[in-house]
């Protein structure tokens, strides 16, 4: 172990508990404040996914979430410091989405001064939920491996300008109301039973296909992810409240490409709060854009 370099990401990366636990030796999660019906909840410490699911579908208003600031970030890259650490890997939220990259690069620049031995590369990871997730667990691997920080940082900025994330679209209501998902806003033909399949990456968001009812969309979805994807690369699938749809999108990916996901996740707060909870996703590495 080199216990002088860290991970720093966010909750919204959707990394699981038991892989937060193993990995702590290098990961750091910063959590996110929730604001629900004006009562703030600390992400994955006082409030939970499936409850979380139960309040969206129970309430008409938005929950939401703010970014982690400046201040908050200093004092991590301080506390770390003080244990010793002297390289710092900060890959968050997606940029596009969120102020919270800007301020984990504020507060590098902050602290450069006290502590001009402290090393903080920040990368933009471009992407929401285990499209970041994924491969921040794959880089404490690396770490754990002896691989340099500069290997892992050009992993992690390799994988964000390569992935795409895909959202099934089973049922629309929380997406629309929130805006945060454009095409999912703008989409039309619900009242006929169609369903979307939206691509999501950097800034894009974009409905490719359209099917009516939700196993059309499933055998849509898996044939344009599944050419869609750099053959033998990894994919991971992110789940909600629909098992039995899940199982089968899950199965069906599996027997297209052969071989299953490297990472099943449920979607917690942060995305919930702007997705719903009704829908599955997947991420995949796939031809590099930058938009």
């Amino acid at each position: 172990m080199n216990e002088k370099v860290r991970i720093i990401t966010d909750s919204g990366c959707d990394i699981s508990r038991e892989l937060e636990k193993e990995w702590e030796k290098y990961l750091v999660v910063m959590p996110f404040l929730v604001n629900i019906n004006g009562k703030d909840y600390i992400d994955r410490i006082d409030i939970q996914e499936d409850e979380f699911y139960q309040i969206l579908k129970d309430n008409e208003e938005i929950p939401k979430h703010s970014q982690i600031n400046q201040i908050q970030f200093e004092e991590k890259y301080r506390e770390l410091y003080a244990q010793g650490v002297r390289e710092i890997i900060v890959d968050v939220i997606n940029a596009a989405g969120s102020q919270t990259f800007s301020q984990s690069v504020l507060a590098a620049e902050a602290v450069k001064e006290d502590l001009p031995d402290l090393k903080i590369h920040n990368v933009d990871s471009r992407n929401y939920t285990v499209g970041y997730g994924f491969p921040i667990i794959e880089a404490c691997k690396k770490l754990d491996d002896g691989q340099s920080v500069e290997s892992v940082v050009a992993y992690l900025k390799d994988w964000a300008i390569h992935t795409e994330s895909f959202i099934v679209g089973f049922g629309l209501r929380h997406m629309k109301k929130s805006g945060r998902i454009s095409a999912a806003a703008s989409f039309l033909g619900e009242l006929m039973g169609l369903k979307p399949l939206i691509v999501l990456h950097d800034k894009v968001t974009e409905v490719l296909k359209k099917a009516r009812g939700e196993k059309a969309v499933i055998d849509a979805a898996v044939e344009t992810i599944s050419a869609r994807m750099i053959p033998q690369t990894p994919y991971c699938i992110c789940t909600t409240t629909r098992p039995e749809l899940e199982k089968e999108f899950i199965d069906k990916m599996t027997k297209k490409v052969g071989y299953p996901p490297a990472m099943i996740a449920k979607i917690g707060v942060v995305v919930s709060c702007n997705a719903g909870p009704d829908f599955v996703a997947a991420i995949i590495k796939g031809p590099e854009h930058n938009d």
